[in-house]
């Protein structure tokens, strides 16, 4: 695995179940990149008029933790721990704040509002 990550697919899910506060959004991309073949893909995020729409290739770190922990049935929070500290330090922090607006909109609406236009992530 690239980035000086070695952990496995089975350690990782561990890793994010039981010790949360340890996991970067760039382990959880190293992983993904060694165990699945990425397809860009437009998603939304999000019900009804507090909706994000994300266009194919934007946004793709989002998309990849989104396909990541649906394939591997992670609830909303274990999902949200996979993106590290952009949740912990930016979106927790500050809980007022507007950026990260797929974080956000995950918090609110969890797994009812996400849709891929196709398929993103394949085993390797």
């Amino acid at each position: 695995m690239k980035r000086g990550y070695t952990v496995t697919l089975d350690d990782l899910i561990q890793q994010i179940k039981n010790r949360p506060n340890t996991v970067e959004f760039d382990q959880v991309m190293a992983l993904i990149d060694s165990c699945y073949d990425y397809t860009e893909s437009a998603f939304s995020n999000g019900v009804g008029d507090d909706r994000v729409e994300n266009g194919v290739a934007e946004n793709a770190g989002s998309c990849r933790v989104f396909a990541f922990a649906q394939i591997n049935g992670l609830n909303q929070s274990e999902t949200l721990v996979c993106f590290g500290k952009y949740f912990r330090e930016d979106v927790i922090a500050h809980r007022d704040g507007t950026d990260h607006a797929n974080i956000r909109t995950f918090m609110r609406h969890g797994w009812q509002g996400i849709r891929f236009a196709q398929t993103v992530l394949v085993a390797k």
